[in-house]
């Protein structure tokens, strides 16, 4: 197969010209081509995120445990969704920071471009300014509020959402509060800056949390097999949160 045989130079250049969403297909033609896009680092991947992200991401800290080039793809391509945010709030220009308008009375949320309801996934969300009386990370479905008035735990408001209240170190669900977490003696408060790692394993049906590489334990169990989303809700204004897709968590 003539495919097969086509140098790296010939593949750099043809690929190139192909659509981002087409390059998985590409990979199933032959070992060759297979071999070739396996390659993360390859010079397609690092044309495209060059091409994708913006210049203020590639050079700035916000990904910097995100290795390879089509890892930084993937994870601009699950980052904040700007038409599945509050109207008090917008994505950054870097494409994975939500931005809270200094809003009296109001609560407000985003939620992430990609919904999951199969496979295991992990992403890093970090509050970049103070969290005011309520910062919530979490997962919520499409049909959750992404804006209320008052201060409140809105992730986690109703049976579409689950949140860890940053704040006061407590599960919301439904309205209702499910007990402390981490489930430690004196735990300690989130520090502004801080990554939190998000877990979620679907084929387990859980949530779960780590920080400074610390697993928290499960927050979550029986979650709905419908797809769910990376969310966030905040009060403060002119606060910001980060969120950054890294794929399947590693274990151990």
């Amino acid at each position: 197969m003539a495919a097969a045989k086509l140098p790296p130079q010939v593949l750099e250049a043809l690929f190139s010209y192909i659509d981002i969403s087409d390059l998985r297909n590409c990979a199933l033609v032959c070992k060759n081509w297979y071999k070739y896009l396996n390659d993360e680092n390859n010079d397609v991947w690092r044309f495209n995120c060059v091409r994708k992200l913006a210049e203020e991401a590639l050079k700035s800290d916000v990904l910097k445990n995100v290795p390879t080039y089509k890892a930084k793809l993937r994870a601009f391509y699950h980052a904040w969704n700007p038409n599945d945010c509050s109207r008090n709030m917008y994505v950054k220009q870097n494409g994975f920071t939500v931005h809270r308008n200094p809003v009296a009375q109001s609560t407000d949320g985003s939620r992430g471009k990609i919904g999951f309801r199969a496979g295991r996934h992990c992403w890093e969300i970090w509050w970049e300014g103070p969290l005011g009386t309520v910062a919530v990370i979490g997962l919520a479905t499409k049909s959750s509020p992404i804006q209320c008035q008052g201060y409140v735990s809105l992730l986690g408001s109703d049976d579409q959402s689950w949140g860890w209240n940053l704040v006061d170190n407590h599960l919301i669900h439904n309205g209702d509060n499910q007990g402390n977490y981490p489930t430690l003696n004196n735990a300690p408060k989130y520090q502004v800056g801080e990554r939190i790692r998000v877990i979620l394993d679907c084929d387990d049906n859980t949530l779960a949390f780590e920080k400074n590489y610390e697993f928290l334990g499960v927050a979550f169990r029986g979650l709905p097999n419908t797809p769910l989303y990376p969310s966030v809700s905040a009060v403060y204004g002119n606060t910001e949160v980060s969120m950054v897709y890294l794929g399947p968590p590693l274990d151990g």
